[in-house]
């Protein structure tokens, strides 16, 4: 069967591209989305230990995906030859989940959001982490389908063939 890259990026060096690439963000994603019902549920949005373990979730997830955004940005995405639509997708989308998370980390730190009180600030914590929730969804999806179903043919390629790890 064929595979999107970003599959493929999963598949290889197992376990531990499995492990650096998803394992590690979505464990961490998770316990941010669970620590955040709680703050919004409780209205704890600046004390209590589940804020603190939310903020510094935040954080570490934000520059641990922007590690890894770097990472890919500058060893597997100059190389890879597209295989379509899906592939595209998939990688675009993982990809683009360093902007929600980055602008989390950065507004827990004091850097944007400045000037917004506490209520607004949670409000933006809680749309970054659902734009965050989306694109991820979107790149599973897209980078679970074989990507003939959305066009693309081995057969049909020019260049180099590519590895993403």
């Amino acid at each position: 069967m064929n595979m999107t890259h970003y599959m493929e990026l999963l598949a290889v060096n197992q376990p531990w591209n499995l492990i650096i690439y998803m394992v590690i963000p979505v464990v961490l994603a998770e316990a941010l989305v669970a620590t955040e019902f709680f703050v919004v549920f409780n209205k704890q949005q600046k004390t209590g230990t589940l804020r603190a373990l939310n903020k510094w979730l935040g954080i570490i997830l934000g520059f641990y995906f922007l590690g890894i955004f770097l990472n890919l940005m500058t060893t597997a995405v100059p190389n890879i030859k597209w295989r379509g639509a899906a592939d595209i997708l998939a990688v675009g989308f993982y990809l683009s989940g360093v902007l929600p998370l980055l602008s989390i980390a950065l507004m827990e730190l004091g850097i944007i959001a400045k000037g917004k009180d506490d209520e607004a600030k949670l409000k933006l914590h809680f749309v970054l982490l659902t734009v965050f929730l989306v694109v991820a969804h979107i790149a599973m999806v897209f980078g679970m389908v074989d990507p003939t179903v959305m066009g693309w043919s081995p057969d049909a390629g020019i260049g180099r063939p590519s590895h993403m790890h």
